[in-house]
């Protein structure tokens, strides 16, 4: 097999997501043949070098995995958390295998977040370029108005450069204390959502994530979870092909 660089040969066996493996690889967690590596860009054969992290041999997953898991609040999007606070893998006990989030979604937040150990998938899904589709409903405070509204779909300036594009509607105000809107965005800023709507004036009192490109799902329970169908796993598939094109 060729050499290929070695955080993607991580992420192909399902250790970490891309960006991860690269922060396993700086922090001097990986060796190929007994030698530590630190250096990104460095390349490795997995079917002729000894490759480990943190001393245990890695080997490509015989079986790939695709979690579905509606996340309650109060939860860690990470596979563990130094302040031992709760996280996603607490609610998936009897998944055996080597699976990690594909993106985040904050302690405060709610709905769905896929896990797997198909490294391609998990870059595909998370890299800005492919600009995957993900849709949150959002109570804000307050009733937003047209000129609100049309900012949000236009572009929020944050750290420097404006969102891209999302699609907003609004759903359902009860009362002038807040509303529920719909917002689909096609990247993944850190708290992009919760940043978005207090830059119009209207501070997200609570946020769940409803669909995650094509896959969705109003019946899952919160803390439970479920493995993807194959219709959405070819959905996804799709998605894949056109980024590799």
């Amino acid at each position: 097999m060729a050499e290929q660089r070695l955080q993607k040969i991580l992420s192909q066996a399902g250790v970490a997501s891309r960006r991860k493996s690269e922060e396993l690889i700086v922090d001097g967690r990986v060796t190929i043949n007994g030698m530590t590596v630190v250096k990104l860009g460095t390349k490795a054969d997995s079917a002729r070098d000894d490759i480990r992290v943190d001393g245990k041999i890695i080997k490509k997953p015989e079986k790939h995995r695709y979690v579905l898991l509606n996340k309650p609040r109060g939860y860690i999007s990470t596979r563990n958390d130094p302040q031992q606070r709760p996280t996603i893998m607490d609610l998936i006990p009897s998944v055996k295998e080597y699976v990690y989030p594909v993106g985040r979604l904050d302690y405060d937040t709610e709905g769905l977040i896929l896990l797997t150990n198909d490294g391609l998938l998990a870059t595909t899904l998370t890299h800005p370029k492919h600009r995957v589709q993900r849709t949150y409903e959002a109570l804000v405070s307050g009733i937003p108005n047209k000129h609100a509204l049309e900012k949000l779909r236009t572009g929020i300036r944050l750290e420097g450069r404006n969102t891209s594009p999302a699609t907003v509607k609004l759903l359902r105000s009860r009362n002038p204390n807040n509303t529920l809107i719909k917002i689909t965005i096609r990247e993944g800023r850190n708290r992009q959502v919760r940043r978005m709507c207090e830059a119009v004036g209207h501070p997200v009192q609570r946020l769940k994530r409803t669909h995650i490109g094509p896959v969705k799902d109003r019946n899952l329970k919160p803390g439970k979870w479920r493995e993807l169908t194959d219709r959405e796993l070819q959905e996804l598939q799709k998605i894949l092909r056109q980024a590799q094109d």
